[in-house]
């Protein structure tokens, strides 16, 4: 049954831009034209699809019933158009006339009844609708087309409305996201959750400065990053572009463009590529683009917000993954650092730790930038990075805590690096006299560099305040660590206080009760190996009063200080009390 509706329209169509709409991806879920033939009151009318199989995933945004010669003067694109065919003509001129018309005003689909004028669709028609394109789908039983309009609009205009309510939610939710301050990985981790897909925050020479993967991994999605970014030309507008198909918009604030944000649609097999944008219709969705949009807005107002740069932010978040372990895979770890422009392949590690102690032990966190000048290369990281970029090999440097920064460096098999550490500790140390330097063990795999920066805090933690430099070099390392260092860095612990105590409390009590200072005495002699005559000389005494003083600490201390084990656990009790008084 056909019926004849010439003033059908799309509620929306002459709101949108024709030309806007084909670049912005088919939402997922959007009615395609293989959706609306697989409906109950179509597929009744078994469908036949004569032409453009490979055309069926076509967005469907209105339907039109038409017995006329011109139908695409009353269409806007993204029709379904619904035929009896008795409007076609007679010469293939004019049916090829018919068929362009259709095609160019961006036709979803042309479907015809083969019940009333053909039985057998037309030679012309298949030709000029392959030649075009354009999906024909003819329909060899009779099929009420006024339902067939009902039904999918009530489906259109219920999707329409969703559509509406799910951007009134986006907007509600990056509003808020403002509102409160966000941070730039704040705000690419919301658009990553809201969309279903991966976002990329990139800079202007293509480093992945923030990756929110969702349904693939970091390593998927940033392997060989800098090559597939620069591989998707730029866009002034949000839109689809590259060989992947990425969605992106630029960054940007009057007229300065800062980067770039990407959402990569789900992998969807080896065949996704070999179709591109069609690839992308079916992945990506309408709300994406303005979740994207509202990215880019967040992110531009983030940027205004914090004065932190993203590539500063990037590094740090980078640098506490890796000193945690906070990575899902290796692989991951390797992509994302390679991302940032960190050479991951043939390359050894070292992790470097410098400590700000004379702005972190005397100052707030939120007081230490007040403390630096106000020129800004003058603060820690700016100046070290500067440093490594002008005569250094690559490195990631962020602050890992208030106070302390980390620095990883990438280094070429054989290629030295205690210049380069002892560089960036003069550097460091010019700014803040107090500062420590301490470096781990060079590692092979960019997995272990989390063993490396846990030796540099070790040896950072078994530095005291004032500790003098090595007299070869201003850092520290693991082979500086000797029983004091290892004492001072376990002073906190309750075993050591309670292991000092008992071996040397009741000799503290007896010199404080009778004003003695048998201690003194036992520190001479253990510091002499047990040479009775050197002990004497260290403390000023005779002989005979160093035998008595020494019988005294035997009783007291319930031992025999000849005993070599005796005397190397007082010793360590002697320097752990040392420790704990400092």
């Amino acid at each position: 049954m056909s019926e004849n509706h010439r003033t059908t329209r799309s509620p929306d169509a002459a709101e949108q831009d024709a030309t806007a709409s084909e670049r912005r991806p088919a939402a997922v879920g959007t009615l395609t034209v293989a959706d609306v033939l697989a409906l109950p009151v179509l597929a009744s009318g078994q469908p036949q699809v004569l032409t453009g199989e490979d055309r069926l995933d076509r967005p469907v945004r209105w339907v039109h019933i038409t017995e006329l010669t011109d139908p695409a003067s009353f269409l806007k694109g993204g029709e379904l158009v619904l035929t009896t065919g008795m409007p076609l003509p007679e010469d293939p001129t004019g049916v090829r006339r018919y068929v362009d018309e259709l095609a160019d005003i961006g036709t979803a689909a042309l479907v015809i009844e083969l019940v009333r004028r053909y039985h057998r669709p037309p030679d012309a028609l298949v030709h000029a609708c392959r030649t075009r394109g354009l999906p024909l789908v003819a329909l060899t039983k009779d099929v009420n087309f006024l339902e067939v309009t009902q039904v999918v609009h009530a489906l259109l205009l219920g999707s329409q409305a969703d559509a509406m309510r799910r951007t009134q939610r986006i907007h509600e939710a990056f509003t808020a996201l403002t509102l409160r301050g966000a941070g730039p990985e704040d705000v690419v981790r919301a658009a990553a959750e809201m969309s279903g897909h991966t976002v990329v925050l990139e800079n202007l020479v293509h480093q992945a400065l923030i990756c929110e993967p969702s349904g693939s991994t970091v390593e998927e999605a940033l392997t060989g990053w800098e090559q597939r970014s620069r591989a998707t030309p730029p866009a002034e507008h949000t839109d689809v572009r590259g060989p992947e198909s990425w969605l992106v918009t630029p960054v940007e604030y009057q007229g300065e463009r800062w980067g770039r944000v990407a959402m990569l649609p789900a992998p969807s097999g080896p065949s996704s590529s070999a179709h591109g944008a069609s690839a992308a219709a079916r992945a990506l969705a309408p709300e994406d683009v303005t979740v994207l949009e509202r990215t880019a807005m967040a992110l531009t107002i983030a940027r205004l917000i914090h004065s932190t740069p993203w590539e500063r932010t990037a590094h740090r978040s980078a640098l506490r993954d890796l000193a945690e372990q906070r990575h899902r895979s290796p692989a991951d770890a390797r992509a994302r650092a390679a991302a940032l422009g960190l050479p991951t392949e043939e390359h050894h590690f070292l992790a470097v730790l410098v400590d700000m102690r004379g702005m972190r032990d005397t100052h707030d966190p939120g007081e230490l930038r007040d403390l630096l000048p106000e020129d800004d290369t003058a603060e820690p990281e700016t100046l070290l990075s500067a440093e490594l970029r002008t005569a250094g090999p690559p490195a990631l440097v962020g602050e890992l805590a208030p106070g302390r920064l980390g620095i990883l460096l990438a280094l070429r098999p054989a290629q030295p690096w205690r210049p380069t550490v002892e560089r960036l500790s003069r550097t460091a140390l010019d700014l803040d006299p107090h500062t420590v330097v301490s470096v781990g063990s060079e590692v092979t795999d960019l997995s272990d560099t989390a063993r490396s920066f846990r030796e540099a805090a070790r040896v950072a933690e078994a530095t005291p305040p004032g500790r003098p430099l090595p007299p070869d070099r201003s850092f520290h390392e693991l082979s500086d660590i000797g029983l004091r260092r290892l004492l001072y860095a376990l002073r906190e612990d309750p075993r050591i206080q309670e292991y000092a105590e008992r071996q040397l409390g009741r000799l503290i009590d007896h010199d404080t009760r009778h004003g003695t200072d048998l201690l003194t005495t036992l520190r001479h002699y253990l510091d002499a190996a047990g040479n009775k005559t050197t002990t004497a000389r260290r403390g000023s005494l005779s002989r005979e009063t160093v035998y008595q003083r020494l019988r005294t600490i035997e009783r007291l201390l319930d031992c025999d200080l000849e005993s070599g084990e005796r005397r190397t656990e007082l010793h360590a009790a002697l320097t752990a009390l040392d420790v704990l008084r400092a």
